[in-house]
């Protein structure tokens, strides 16, 4: 069964990494658009491993193996939800869902909850 129409996530048309002013910018067909920093993306990952250490108090980056200048050295999409992103000091095991993206740009802040990606 597909969603109705008010359940249906916006789809993401355009994907952007500035790298000159560290952003990521995204632009979906609900005619939202906006941008976010990727210091402030790395620092919101995602991942298990992450989240473990937010809720443990610790910042996820930088840690004691990574370097200091964050940089985002590669962006996949993972299906047709998400966006994947290797960085610099290895990590690449976060998954951003779209539908959490929209909702960061929409509201200026994380949708992520400090156990979930998914907004959970």
């Amino acid at each position: 069964m597909s969603p109705s129409a008010s359940e249906r996530q916006p789809d993401v048309t355009d994907i952007t990494i500035e790298r000159a002013t560290m952003e990521l910018r995204l632009e979906f067909d609900d005619g939202l658009s906006g941008t976010i920093g990727l210091t402030e993306l790395r620092l919101n990952c995602p991942c298990a491993t992450c989240r473990a250490a937010r809720q443990a108090g610790r910042a996820p980056w930088p840690t004691s193996n990574s370097q200091q200048t964050l940089e985002l050295t590669d962006a996949s999409l993972v299906g047709a939800w998400g966006l994947g992103i290797t960085w610099n000091d290895g990590h690449a095991t976060g998954i951003y869902p779209f539908a959490s993206l929209h909702d960061w740009i929409r509201l200026g802040r994380p949708g992520f909850t400090p156990d979930s990606g998914l907004g959970n």
